[in-house]
């Protein structure tokens, strides 16, 4: 897989979550091809294209692999934050100034919330039956037995965030790690915006998920759309924003919006 040829100037961007907007693990195939075509077409205009999830660089290399995309996005922003570009051969290469100043932001970050970390996990492990889990480049997060039960989790931590300004949290269904506040996926978007000379006015983002309300926001999107099957809070989301929200699944909703926003 590699991508299309760049555009001498694009005139706009288009950031998609994957699982839940794009995959759909239900459909056959999991990724419409009549997504692809729309994607060509537009590509025809000047669009650039990519996508902006959870996932770290290597799942999502086998995502690409597992769905059997025709041609590669021209951006990759991965676990909410970091950023990739593909070669002209399809190799990904990090974004290495962005890159080392999330890391070097994370580590500090992490260093001066121990403390309402440490209340935060004394609660989830006391009086919740929640998970408390570490892991390299996430050393904390939440696995919750209930959306429900991730809520009132995610209540307390707000309460903790009062006073705690850097503290922040990507949270997706029951899952959930901590993040400093000032990275997610629409602060990355902003990056990409930023590095292409292109502003909000001329970007369309599409998601399902929690983790995806950082980016569908009017400050760094014009067009903000979500499938069907996204979450209630993420509809309401999207209509309080005047978005779209599309009839049909994942990528087959993703298409329905941009045939309405971008009609032939």
């Amino acid at each position: 897989m590699k991508p299309l040829p760049y555009p001498e100037a694009p005139v706009g961007i288009l950031s998609f979550d994957f699982d839940g907007t794009l995959h759909d693990p239900e459909a056959d195939p999991a990724v419409g091809a009549v997504f692809f075509e729309k994607i060509m077409k537009l590509r025809e205009l000047g669009w650039i294209w990519g996508i902006n999830t959870g996932r770290s660089q290597l799942q999502m290399k086998q995502g690409f692999m597992e769905v059997r995309f025709p041609f590669l996005p021209d951006f990759l922003v991965a676990r909410e934050r970091e950023l990739y570009t593909p070669s002209e051969f399809g190799n990904w290469y990090p974004v290495e100034d962005w890159n080392r100043q999330v890391e070097r932001d994370h580590k500090r970050f992490f260093r001066k919330v121990k403390k309402p970390l440490q209340r935060i996990r004394e609660y989830v492990v006391s009086e919740t039956q929640a998970e408390w889990v570490e892991q390299e480049g996430d050393p904390a997060g939440v696995v919750a037995s209930t959306e429900a039960e991730m809520a009132k989790i995610c209540e307390r931590i707000d309460a903790e965030a009062l006073h705690s300004p850097l503290l922040g949290y990507l949270r997706n269904t029951i899952y959930l790690r901590f993040s400093h506040k000032d990275y997610h996926k629409g602060s990355a978007l902003a990056e990409v915006t930023k590095r292409t000379g292109i502003t909000a006015a001329e970007v369309l983002v599409a998601g399902d998920g929690h983790n995806d309300l950082d980016m569908l926001q009017c400050c760094y999107a014009n067009w903000i759309i979500c499938p069907s099957n996204a979450h209630v809070d993420v509809q309401q989301a999207v209509k309080d924003q005047g978005g779209y929200i599309a009839k049909e699944r994942a990528s087959l909703g993703v298409l329905e919006a941009l045939e309405h926003f971008f009609p032939e």
